[in-house]
């Protein structure tokens, strides 16, 4: 008797799992009246090369952003510069190009969503250039810095990796102030420079976890 109980008691709860699945519908969609914006934020490197006043020019830069809503990026960008100008200085040794300049990061991301992103990074800032010899053991003076003032805007192709690592690889154009170097006849630090860059951080917290399922 108690078998049979037993037995009887099983089909019955398998007839209840059955019922139920058939009435749950095979697709849904479960809605989430929250309007999540996702954030992030990243540590980005990138090397460049370019030409300034048709000299070879040699760029590495260091950044830190946040980014809205995969649509925007606000931040903090410095960059160094080392350009093989081979000016002749009134010593016998020739005269390269360094310097480095930082300031505003911005850029605005379309296809934010997707596996490849195009973005539109300006640098909005200001840094120093001095001319250097060659030998490196002339010692550098304060004077011998110049100001600078610079806009580069520029155009990215972004690949997310994943949620933590993005490449990217673009170019930029440089406009500067005008300078006035001791002994050249450089005037601007002006031209185009591309290469290619990394980013690593959390590009999505707080993403939308409610999913439509099919």
């Amino acid at each position: 008797m108690n078998q049979i109980k037993i037995t009887l008691l099983l089909l019955l709860v398998g007839f209840m799992s059955l019922y139920t699945n058939a009435q749950e519908p095979e697709d849904y969609i479960e809605f989430n009246d929250r309007k999540n914006t996702v954030h992030g934020v990243y540590l980005g490197l990138g090397t460049y090369y370019g030409k300034i006043d048709n000299k070879d020019s040699y760029f590495a830069n260091f950044k830190i952003a946040y980014v809205a809503n995969q649509q925007f990026e606000v931040g903090f960008v410095a960059t160094g510069l080392y350009a093989d100008i081979n000016e002749q200085g009134l010593s016998t040794n020739v005269n390269d190009l360094a310097g480095a300049y930082g300031g505003l990061h911005l850029e605005p991301i379309i296809f934010g969503k997707s596996k490849f992103n195009i973005s539109f990074p300006v640098l909005i800032g200001g840094g120093a250039i001095v001319l250097l010899e060659d030998d490196f053991d002339s010692y550098v003076y304060d004077d011998d810095w110049e100001a600078i003032f610079v806009v580069e805007p520029g155009i990215s192709l972004l690949y997310n990796i994943n949620r933590y690592i993005q490449l990217e690889a673009g170019f930029k154009h440089r406009f500067s102030s005008r300078v006035n170097l001791a002994n050249s006849s450089l005037s601007r630090i002006n031209g185009f420079s591309a290469g290619i860059g990394v980013k690593v951080g959390v590009f999505n917290m707080g993403r939308n976890r409610y999913k439509k399922k099919g």
